[in-house]
């Protein structure tokens, strides 16, 4: 059985994204008019499921962990953590999920590079 709620389906995508592996996710939870606002990608899912993949490929020792997940109706926000490589600090990530009709209809995307030095002490996470 698949995700079920717009928490856990955010979560499977964002998972399986980052491992490149999103093509089912894709298939499944993606709204026929789906639109994503990523500014390094034409705003179509085949752009985005190409670019997930490519950077799966590219980048084999990429981590993503999910520091928190918060639901507002048919809104959910995603704050994670990425990295590219062994020893990056990565980079904070936020995606905004739009659902309508039990599926993701749209999707916005920000990251921040976490710096090397951090004037707060309170860190990024």
């Amino acid at each position: 059985m698949g995700p079920t709620t717009y928490k856990e389906i955010a979560k499977q995508f964002l998972m399986n994204a980052a491992k490149g592996n999103a093509r089912i996710y894709f298939d499944q939870y993606l709204h026929t008019n789906f639109k994503h606002h990523n500014v390094y990608f034409k705003g179509d899912a085949q752009t985005l499921l190409l670019a997930t993949e490519e950077n799966a490929k590219n980048n084999p020792d990429k981590t993503f962990e999910i520091k928190r997940i918060l639901q507002d109706g048919e809104l959910v926000a995603v704050h994670s953590h990425a990295t590219l490589k062994k020893d990056d600090p990565g980079f904070a990530l936020i995606h905004i999920f739009q659902f309508k009709e039990g599926k993701i209809i749209e999707m916005w995307d920000f990251g921040q590079a976490v710096p090397p030095v951090m004037v707060n002490e309170n860190g990024m996470f």
